[in-house]
């Protein structure tokens, strides 16, 4: 009995010579790009902008396309992907998305489906990641936000820095998951203390001085100099970082999230700037990121560092949602149980 596996994504010919020598009966069929201009019909201009490539490869008939999906028993994609995978894959059984975040599955026909579909939770870049909340927590720690506004004046203030020394701060990590981890390891290493929550607060971590149960996060906020937010967004972590939550925080903690904008209530965010609660915030992430510009109100001001998303970015390719899609895949094939398969109710 054959295996087919359809990929939307791209992927170096190693990998899919890994993939092929799973199984005889495995068939891969590469379709990078073949569905670019469907995906430009239903995705926001601002996503397609960002993700794809200016022209569509392969494929342009919609009937072979429609074959193709047919065909599918397996499917690997990327982000932006066809929102009726499952409409017109009849023969499908599991999608993996090889991107971390399983919010990005809340388009389309396959959020709480009957297919099986993983994510690469975990197996991100978290190493990169890691080191660009760390430049983040030190952008604004030392104060080199200020040169910028310095160099449009033309003049030196050095009273304006009042730089801070990073050893011996707090940091709270929300979700001690993969990234969280990486980053609590990183903060450790400079001689932080580092302090965190998950779900399961009975997870131990050699870089954590304590790990809470997420319920407990209004308690521990108060003794946080930073807040680093590394969880996935979903129902529950929604406008986690609340009115309520900057009124817990200390005056002139750091905020970085690499995680998703909707986590941050944004209204709350830019009141508490306006109240000079907040030294300064890194937003990789901003609500409605895939749609639209940054609210002027946090694009303009000098005390929030905003980036489109690259905190992943490295010159070294550190992705392993490659290697847990093949690791599935061979237990796919022994009927075994899959790992990170996103459970509906979580929402991740």
């Amino acid at each position: 009995m054959s295996i087919n596996v359809l990929c939307l994504t791209s992927l170096p010919s190693e990998i899919q010579d890994q993939i092929k020598a799973i199984d005889p009966s495995i068939n891969l069929k590469m379709a990078p790009g073949w569905f670019d201009d469907e995906i430009r019909d239903s995705w926001p201009k601002f996503t397609c902008d960002r993700y794809l490539t200016s022209k569509s490869t392969g494929l342009s008939s919609k009937t072979e396309r429609d074959e193709l999906m047919d065909w599918s028993n397996i499917m690997l994609v990327g982000f932006p992907f066809p929102l009726d995978i499952k409409a017109r894959s009849p023969n499908l059984k599991w999608v993996h998305q090889r991107p971390a975040g399983s919010s990005n599955m809340l388009r389309g026909d396959l959020w709480k489906s009957d297919i099986i579909v993983t994510s690469s939770r975990g197996y991100a870049h978290n190493l990169p990641i890691a080191e660009y909340t760390l430049a983040g927590i030190l952008h604004f720690t030392k104060g080199i936000n200020i040169s910028g506004l310095e160099r449009e004046g033309n003049k030196f203030d050095a009273s304006k820095y009042q730089p801070v020394q990073l050893s011996g701060k707090t940091i709270c990590i929300i979700g001690a998951g993969g990234i969280g981890k990486e980053v609590g390891r990183l903060c450790a290493a400079v001689g932080m203390k580092v302090i965190g929550t998950r779900r399961n607060s009975g997870y131990v971590s050699d870089d954590f001085d304590q790990i809470y149960a997420s319920k407990e996060l209004l308690t521990i906020l108060p003794e946080s100099d930073y807040v680093a937010i590394c969880c996935q967004w979903t129902p529950e972590t929604e406008k986690l970082i609340s009115h309520e939550a900057f009124g817990a925080m200390k005056q002139d903690t750091i905020i970085i999230n690499i995680a998703r904008g909707e986590i941050i209530d944004e209204a709350a965010l830019i009141k508490a700037l306006s109240e000079n609660k907040l030294r300064g915030v890194v937003l990789d992430v901003y609500r409605g990121e895939f749609e639209q510009m940054p609210d002027p109100s946090l694009w303009n001001d000098n005390r929030v560092l905003i980036t489109p998303h690259i905190s992943a970015g490295s010159d070294i390719n550190s992705h392993k949602g490659n290697d847990l899609f093949i690791s599935n895949l061979e237990k796919y094939i022994k009927g075994a149980q899959l790992e990170n398969i996103i459970n509906w109710e979580l929402g991740y």
